[in-house]
Order: structure tokens, then sequence, then C-alpha cells
């Protein structure tokens, strides 16, 4: 009889994600699982697309400024070949990568590595952030993060964006572009917009 059971030496692989509206502490969450990896002195890589150099061209900074040193790719094809030797391997703003972050994470996380991958949930149209949705399909664990509404205070799960006539989804930005709102004042809001 064959044992299936795992060498004792090998940690099992996982996908983590971190979700949210903006504003919700993602990129915060992933420091802080990151910075406890490195306290138990893992081998751990953290990653960002290239596009992301809102606060900093090599770290992931929160909104609170809390930061770490990251390496910036264009593709997640990078990502595979930069990370070889790492036990965890942390993610940030998955949505700007395209369909294959979800098969790049797959791939790490059954070749036994710990991957943590942060981004938004949705877009400014409330619609889905693709490949969030896949990656969420994929994930043996799920962290959905609400911020307060910049306008009632209430839970938000939408992010709004205050200049509609720029219509491409990608668009970085910061808190004089966007706000975190309920579902009420995310569609108030765009209703008002639309008129």
């Amino acid at each position: 009889m064959m044992d299936h059971a795992q060498p004792l030496n090998r940690r099992p692989g996982s996908i983590e994600v971190i979700t949210g509206a903006m504003f919700s502490g993602k990129t915060e969450e992933l420091i802080r699982r990151i910075s406890r990896a490195h306290l138990a002195k893992l081998n751990v890589m953290l990653f960002k697309p290239d596009i992301d150099t809102r606060y900093a061209e090599d770290y992931i900074v929160s909104h609170d400024q809390r930061k770490l040193k990251a390496t910036r790719v264009e593709s997640p094809m990078e990502i595979l070949g930069l990370s070889v030797d790492a036990e965890i391997v942390g993610i940030d703003e998955a949505q700007f990568f395209g369909r294959e972050i979800v098969d790049i994470c797959r791939k790490m996380a059954n070749g036994g590595k710990r991957i943590i991958i942060a981004g938004l949930d949705k877009n400014y149209k409330g619609e889905p952030f693709h490949p969030m949705p896949e990656l969420l399909a994929v994930a043996d664990y799920v962290s959905k993060l609400q911020g307060i509404c910049m306008e009632c205070g209430a839970p938000a799960t939408f992010t709004f964006r205050k200049d509609l006539t720029k219509e491409e989804i990608v668009m970085l930005g910061e808190q004089h572009d966007y706000s975190a709102v309920c579902r009420d004042c995310y569609h108030k809001m765009a209703i008002k917009e639309s008129v």
C-alpha cells in the first residue's frame, strides 16, 4: 500500500487572499502577515505590479505609510522565477495582473509555498475586478475586509471613483481620486453622478 502523506520536511502550500474595497486595510494586513513571517525567519519574497508607483517604487506601502521592501514585476511569470527558494510569497495589488496570476499562484501553492495575495474585489463600477474572483475561488483562506464609508460611517465595501469622466478600469489613485463607501452611498452617488 502506498503512503500518500507528505514528507515531514515539506510544508503544505496554500493561497490566502486578502480583499475588499480601497482603504479597507488590505496592504496593511499583507504587511502584518509578511512581517510575522520575517520574525519566524522564513524565506519570504514580496512582489508588486510594475505599474504601482504611488508611494514608492520598491516598497509596498499602506495608506497609513507602513511599508516593506518589494520587487516590482511586469508579469506573474517573473514571480514564479524569482521566488524559487521562497517559502512564503506575498503579492500586492493582484487586480493589476492578468488571469495568469491565478495559474502562477496555484502552481506555487501546489509546490508547497504559502501565497499571501491582496487586491481589490470590485472595480469602481462595482463589478468584479478580474482576476480577483478567480483567485477567491482557488483560495484556501479568504479575508474580506471592510473600510469605513467616507459618507455615512457604515462599513464600506465599494470603491467610488470621484471623477467619472475617466472610464478606464485601471487608474491609480488615492483619497482625492477614490472614496470607500457603503452599498447605499455608492448607489446614491452613482445615480447623482449620472444625472
